[in-house]
């Protein structure tokens, strides 16, 4: 499993940074130097909403497209079938992502907001990676502008109602800053596989808290979210510790978070406090090819 990295993030006051001196900050968060993920930094373009409203996204190709492309792999984890993918099938999501972007997120209930944005994030991961696969990693899709180039991230690769809007902006400026909700982690897939899995249907704003319920049950209970370890403590996945302030003030809510979730026996681990016995975070594809399949 690779070495748990700085996960993706985009830095602005960096970039300003003489060039020497900013390839040598590129360098140390290559190595781990930068322990903090994005903050939510909300963009106010994005707040507005009607409560009133009834409107609903038609979410039903994406549906379609994760009940074909999404299985469980050997880990019990599930992966998606980037191989598989044909003309047809391929058309099917950019007229999807297309027509989420011809969307008016601002005209949603909050609700309605919470399931686009969420789907709109996935999308858009899976469409990158199909633009440039075959690749082992995400991180290897470097079109993100600036000092720092790991991964696809930070790219504008939508717009919306005139604005061009990229992955870290739907997570960290939208998602994140106005929903205040850590089940969050658990819904949106950047492609890798220990990240939480990409669920095999599409979110809807009528079923959204028995989803995200369900995604926090399916990676908290699995070895790369959370596992005790033999001597009493606890191995985390990286999210936890990158988004820490998004699982509360410090390790005992995160314990009261996790446990929230756990089956029992990690519940009742989590309820006696264990030490962190560390993080890590496999950022290879979480890809259903066979292995070796995708690098032909």
């Amino acid at each position: 499993m690779p070495t748990a990295a700085a996960p993706h993030t985009h830095r602005p006051e960096l970039r300003r940074l003489p060039p020497a001196l900013a390839a040598f900050a590129a360098a140390a968060l290559a190595c781990g130097g930068a322990p903090a993920a994005p903050e939510a930094d909300l963009w106010e373009r994005w707040t507005e909403h009607d409560p009133a409203s009834t409107a609903t996204v038609d979410h039903g190709p994406w549906s379609r497209l994760l009940a074909r492309f999404v299985r469980p792999g050997p880990d019990g984890a599930n992966r998606f079938a980037y191989a598989e993918i044909d003309a047809a099938a391929r058309a099917a999501l950019d007229a999807y992502v297309a027509s989420l972007a011809g969307a008016r997120p601002g005209a949603l209930a909050r609700p309605e907001q919470k399931a686009y944005w969420i789907n709109f994030y996935n999308a858009l991961t899976v469409r990158t990676v199909l633009d440039r696969y075959p690749v082992e990693s995400i991180r290897d899709i470097d079109i993100s502008p600036g000092w720092f180039s790991d991964g696809p991230w930070g790219a504008a690769l939508v717009e919306v109602e005139g604005e061009a809007v990229t992955l870290d902006d739907i997570e960290h400026r939208i998602l994140r800053p106005i929903w205040r909700d850590p089940r969050l982690h658990y819904a949106l897939n950047c492609a890798a596989a220990g990240c939480p899995e990409l669920a095999a249907e599409a979110y809807r704003a009528d079923a959204l808290e028995a989803q995200l319920d369900r995604a926090a049950r399916a990676y908290v209970n699995h070895p790369r979210g959370v596992e005790a370890t033999a001597d009493g403590g606890v191995l985390l996945s990286s999210i936890f510790d990158w988004y820490a302030e998004d699982f509360g003030a410090g390790r005992a809510e995160l314990f009261a978070h996790l446990a929230r979730y756990a089956e029992a026996d990690l519940a009742a681990a989590l309820t006696r406090g264990p030490r962190i016995s560390g993080y890590r975070y496999d950022w290879a594809l979480n890809d259903a090819a066979p292995a070796g399949r995708a690098a032909q």
